[in-house]
């Protein structure tokens, strides 16, 4: 009420000064007195427009808000009319779209593992057929080109042009002439003869039948028993006390152990990633139980290949594995990349959810420092890995970092229960400033380097772990009194 009484109000103050002013200069000055009433005029007329087209646009917002108004109430009452009178369970719409996208990703599961298995198999066979070409030519190459006697240049004849009539509707093919062996340079003097050289197919077949026999050789290994598990410990800043271990995978081939960087992309190729992460899970929990039978209260972790997790069962396999051993919670920990964490499906992010409480859940190998704490703790992960590099050299990846700064990530991080490691510390200097950083765990060449588990830990039976903390078994019964004859009770009596 209030603002629309203002409106009119002010023109009328202005209209009263403008009687106030002009008045006494009208009788000075009648000519300067009509300037200023036009100049009032049009400051008049300038105000009325600027109210009126407000008005005018308040109007058109209403408007379109009662427009939309009336549009969802014709959607209600359409949707309450076509709603049968019976009507239905207030979460049974619910329950069946849950069921029905939980079938859906399954069959989604079922095929991409199933792609992935025939792309492995025709990675292969493709491997298999270049070796076989390798070795075809391999005794071609090695005999080199076979000398044919010299055969005379025959004489073309003149060409003598056909009628159209005559022209046969398929060319016939010129006759191929037979390959001839290069003169000999003494009957040409003068004259410098190019043969083509046959050494650089040979070298191209050797590197291919090389590379053949190497990937022939990692699998091998593989498959029997070349495969090995280091272990890395993760100590505290700054006492460099061991908290945890990080288990690594390592293949000895003809005496050499080879990092994950020289074999693992063959084992991708061959759709092997699944079995290594099967084997490497069991001896890490072997390891785990090891280290509990000794007392010791670290953990193990390992890093998972972001390809098991679309592996049909994977998951579900490993969730088993720990119900079936509830001593290991809290000793065995999985590892996933960030982009993983940041691709979950649905039945991945189920079956990750399953586990939680059996099993410790970490990230690492990031790409960036843009870590969603809160979505993280959801999730159950409690342990972000990121490279030294990453934390102390912002000048050259800083496109990677995050909108908090270095120095808040680790109390942003610790509010969410998410402890961070740093790894590949590989220089005595990082130490201190990652102490700077209050970084609490380091991980790196500088405290240990990654040393092979002892065959028979890995081989021996595994140990009785210690029971969780439980109730107190119940005392035993007491026995049911034994019913004695009368004559003993007078003889005791008596």
């Amino acid at each position: 009420m209030a603002r629309n009484f203002g409106r009119p109000g002010s023109l009328l103050a202005l209209g009263a000064l403008a009687l106030v002013v002009l008045g006494p200069l009208a009788v000075v000055s009648p000519l300067l007195a009509l300037l200023a009433l036009a100049a009032l005029a049009g400051l008049a007329s300038l105000l009325a427009h600027r109210r009126s087209a407000a008005l005018a646009t308040r109007c058109d917002k209403l408007s379109a808000e009662v427009d939309v108004l009336s549009k969802r109430l014709l959607r209600i009452e359409a949707a309450s009319a076509a709603e049968p009178k019976g009507g239905t369970a207030p979460g049974a719409d619910t329950a069946m779209l849950a069921a029905g996208v939980e079938e859906v990703t399954v069959e989604i599961g079922l095929l991409s593992g199933i792609v992935r298995d025939l792309a492995a198999v025709v990675a292969t066979q493709d491997g298999e057929i270049a070796r076989l070409k390798a070795e075809a030519l391999a005794p071609l190459v090695a005999a080199g080109p076979v000398p044919r006697p010299a055969v005379p240049a025959p004489v073309s004849p003149i060409p003598v042009p056909t009628p159209a009539a005559a022209r046969p509707v398929f060319p016939t093919p010129r006759p191929v002439p037979p390959p001839r062996r290069a003169p000999d340079a003494a009957a040409l003097p003068g004259h410098v003869i190019e043969v083509p050289s046959t050494e650089e197919p040979a070298q191209a077949d050797r590197e291919r039948a090389r590379e053949a026999a190497l990937i022939a050789a990692l699998i091998a290994a593989f498959d029997g028993g070349g495969l090995e598990v280091h272990l890395q410990p993760v100590v505290t800043l700054p006492q460099r006390k061991v908290a945890s271990y990080e288990a690594l995978a390592r293949l000895r081939v003809e005496g050499e152990v080879l990092p994950p960087e020289a074999f693992l992309p063959v084992l991708e190729r061959h759709g092997r990633t699944t079995d290594l992460d099967r084997r490497m899970l069991q001896q890490v929990a072997t390891i785990a139980r090891h280290l509990a039978g000794r007392g010791s209260e670290a953990a193990v972790a390992y890093g998972l290949s972001p390809l098991s997790l679309f592996e049909p069962g994977f998951l579900r396999g490993l969730a088993r594995v720990v119900a079936a051993e509830p001593a290991l919670a809290g000793r065995l920990v999985v590892a996933l990349p960030q982009v993983s964490w940041r691709s979950l499906d649905a039945e991945q992010a189920g079956a990750l959810a399953a586990m939680r409480g059996r099993i410790g859940f970490s990230l690492d190998r990031p790409a960036d420092l843009r870590f969603d704490a809160l979505s993280l703790a959801e999730r159950g992960v409690t342990q972000v890995k990121v490279p030294a590099d990453l934390l102390l050299r912002q000048a050259s990846a800083r496109r990677h970092l995050s909108d908090i700064a270095v120095e808040d990530l680790v109390a942003a991080l610790g509010r969410a229960g998410i402890r961070l490691v740093a790894t590949r510390v590989e220089q005595e200097a990082d130490v201190p400033d990652l102490i700077d950083l209050d970084v609490p765990f380091a991980q790196g060449s500088v405290f240990a380097a990654p040393r092979a588990v002892r065959a028979e830990v890995l081989a021996a039976p595994p140990a009785p772990l210690p029971a969780p903390a439980a109730a107190a078994p119940p005392e035993e019964p007491e026995p049911p009194p034994q019913r004695r004859p009368f004559r003993d009770f007078l003889r005791r009596a008596g």
